[in-house]
């Protein structure tokens, strides 16, 4: 509240100084139709704190305010159709051309309600804005900075995260009237004062921009904690706040959400919590467990206010009363597999474990949904699994011999639920093999772990197959150093297909990551956007109506890595860093369910082959030109394929096309598989007649 507070206070001065009405509209040009007059003298600028938050570009990717290594950060109020804010842009460009390479970052924050992220985007394009544009939806960053009109400059000093100062970017524009040249640039002489470490002065005239409208700023009345803020922290939160739930904490009572309010707030500004990572503007998906905008606004409004109790009963402690947490919230399984224990030492680094678990059935079973009981919930990073036809001699199940999915395990995401009439096939005998990521924590822990299956029952069995595969890289290479390095790949799909569920994957470098489908027609379109990475929270995203992906499409993965200081979890920012199992190592990797269209239980096909065929070629191919340039050869295999390019290129046209990379890789002995994706055991005809329709 103190840094409110502040900033309120600094709100407060700025009226004083613009000569603001008690409405908090500024009387400027736009209201008198007639220019403001700049006044000469200039006055040390008031200061005040801004808290931390995190918001998407047009480009989907995330920008936490306090994730910088710059030295002044100038953020500047924005929104579409406004001719002050469309003029500024060559000298925001000029701005940034000067000061980038002192330490200087530029963004810019729409908060306009009208304004949508597409067409923000089409703005930015055709004026040639070339900062990021954030777009503030829920207007929390505007209402804390105050902000009530475009082409506002913040600059803030990132030691004390003080906005230094508040004002026009100089005297040059107004409504009506604009001059060749500014006689006072304020914006540019605050950048220099901050850089230099002195007290910026103040602008003496308001920014003459659009008003944005604001319609809760000083109108929210008293939110009322039992009937407004507990239900939504009983419904979004308290699931994994429990007492023995995931939770570092239990949010049990009004006294529990009282004390941790201040950090209620932070994490939802920074959309920290809840661990939903995927941007609400792309893609609709089952069970979203993000909060609605005004949900957010009604939790972050609650605190600013105070956090008050209200009257009435606290319905969190009522209902914290009733609830416990299940060893299996699907029920009890129809198999439960005993993952082989692990004992996770206190410290150090812990190799992949491939741990199998024998399977006991006599006869096949449709799987409908897995669950995963982790024994070390802090120590357990994930659990991957595949079906082994045989038992491995050595004990180990590797992933080169895996057939179909058991379902995974991450850190809130135990279960995986198949859709209705759409199961996987689990063969009598043989194995199930897993792969077991344990992270130290501080102390030395035994993980047993559980797998539960749940099977169509006799009569129900499925008539569709669901499958699983990987949109993977393991020829990415990172450079040190480098804040926002890019990767991409794709897959051919060779036949239509009914794409159900996406789970990105990667490690501590991992910054933000999407998925495309391109057409055949060649239209992308982006159905799933991941502007902050979270290592820490890992889930399959499901869609809520299966996407139809047409034959001769590509599914498109974009990954961003952060191999820079400014990342907190970077285990060393000097190191290029490549494809690995370990956490410090990095990975590209979307695991994605679907299911082919003509596809049935009795009926099995081997499209999955032929969309092998080109996987190799989608990993390289960063232009996604169809051929492989030698610049596009990485990695390990890349760089043993290099010195072979000129005869691989067979027709000479001085790129490889994929018969060729295939034939190369025929005469070199071939290659296993990546990511290995069998064809699962033929399945019997189910005994009863499927259920008509279903899977969606």
């Amino acid at each position: 509240m103190t840094r409110i507070t502040a900033l309120a206070a600094t709100t407060a001065a700025s009226a004083l100084l613009f000569g603001c009405s008690t409405d908090g509209q500024a009387p400027n040009a736009l209201s008198a139709a007639t220019p403001t007059a700049a006044e000469v003298a200039a006055a040390p600028a008031t200061s005040g704190v801004i808290d931390n938050f995190m918001l998407a570009d047009t480009d989907y990717m995330g920008h936490e305010l306090y994730r910088s290594d710059a030295k002044v950060i100038v953020l500047i109020s924005h929104a579409n159709g406004c001719p002050i804010v469309r003029n500024l842009a060559p000298a925001i460009r000029a701005l940034k051309a000067r000061y980038e390479s002192q330490g200087v970052e530029f963004l810019m924050v729409n908060s306009a309600v009208q304004d949508s992220m597409d067409d923000i985007a089409r703005e930015k394009a055709e004026y040639g804005f070339d900062v990021p544009i954030l777009k503030d939806s829920n207007q929390l960053v505007g209402e804390q900075l105050g902000v009530t009109r475009t082409g506002e400059f913040f600059v803030v000093d990132p030691k004390t995260w003080k906005v230094v100062y508040r004002g026009p970017l100089d005297d040059r524009l107004d409504y009506g009237s604009q001059k060749a040249v500014a006689d006072h640039p304020w914006a540019s002489d605050a950048i220099e004062a901050a850089l230099a470490g002195r007290q910026a002065m103040a602008a003496t005239k308001q920014s003459p921009g659009c008003l944005i409208d604001f319609p809760e700023r000083g109108k929210v009345a008293q939110i009322s904690y039992a009937k407004q803020v507990a239900p939504i922290l009983e419904k979004k939160c308290a699931t994994c706040h429990t007492e023995g739930g995931i939770g570092p904490f239990a949010l049990s009572s009004y006294e529990m959400a009282k004390g941790f309010s201040p950090m209620i707030r932070e994490v939802i500004r920074t959309d920290r919590m809840p661990p939903w990572n995927v941007d609400a503007h792309v893609g609709k998906f089952a069970d979203d467990k993000s909060l609605s905008p005004a949900e957010i606004k009604t939790l972050v409004h609650w605190v600013e206010q105070g956090a008050p109790r209200g009257d009435g009963p606290d319905p969190l402690a009522a209902a914290a009363k009733k609830r416990v947490v299940q060893q299996w919230p699907l029920g009890k399984p129809d198999l439960v597999l005993e993952i082989p224990s692990y004992t996770i030492p206190a410290s150090g680094v812990v190799d992949y474990q491939r741990p199998i678990a024998v399977n006991p059935l006599t006869e096949g079973k449709w799987i409908k949904a897995s669950t995963y009981v982790v024994g070390q919930r802090q120590g357990v990073h994930h659990f991957l699994s595949g079906y082994l036809k045989d038992i491995p001699k050595d004990g180990q199940g590797n992933e080169s011999r895996w057939g179909a999915s058991m379902g995974g395990y991450a850190v809130g995401a135990e279960s995986t639920l198949w859709p209705r009439n759409v199961g996987t096939y689990l063969p009598p005998g043989g194995a199930v093999g897993f792969q077991a990521h344990y992270t130290p924590f501080g102390k030395e822990a035994t993980d047993k772990s559980l797998l539960g299956l749940y099977f169509y029952k006799d009569g129900e069995k499925p008539g569709l197959m669901m499958r699983n595969s990987v949109v993977v890289d393991n020829t990415i290479r990172i450079p040190a150093g480098e804040a926002r390095h890019k990767e991409t790949a794709y897959l051919d799909v060779p036949k239509e297909m009914l794409l159900y569920s996406a789970f990105p994957h990667a490690h501590y470098r991992g910054y933000a990551s999407d998925l495309w489908v391109q057409a055949p027609d060649g239209t992308k379109t982006r159905i799933l956007a991941m502007p902050r990475y979270d290592f820490n929270w890992q889930r399959e995203y499901t869609f809520a109506e299966p996407l139809k992906i047409a034959a001769g499409s590509k599914l498109i993965a974009n990954y961003w890595y952060d191999n820079s200081k400014k990342n907190p979890a970077n285990p060393d920012a000097t190191k290029t860093v490549v494809w690995g199992d370990q956490s410090w190592e990095e990975m590209f990797y979307t695991a994605i369910r679907y299911r082919w269209t003509d596809e049935t239980a009795t009926r099995q096909v081997n499209y999955d082959e032929l969309m092998d065929q080109t996987r190799l070629l989608g990993m390289f191919d960063d232009n996604m030109d169809g051929k492989i340039q030698l610049s596009e050869l990485k990695g390990e295999l890349g760089d043993k394929l290099k010195p072979f390019f000129a005869q691989m290129d067979r027709n000479k046209s001085g790129a490889i096309e994929n018969d060729e990379l295939m034939a190369a890789l025929k005469v070199m002995g071939g290659r296993r598989r990546e990511q290995a994706q069998q064809q699962p055991a033929p399945a019997p005809a189910p005994a009863a007649k499927p259920a008509a329709g279903g899977g969606r």
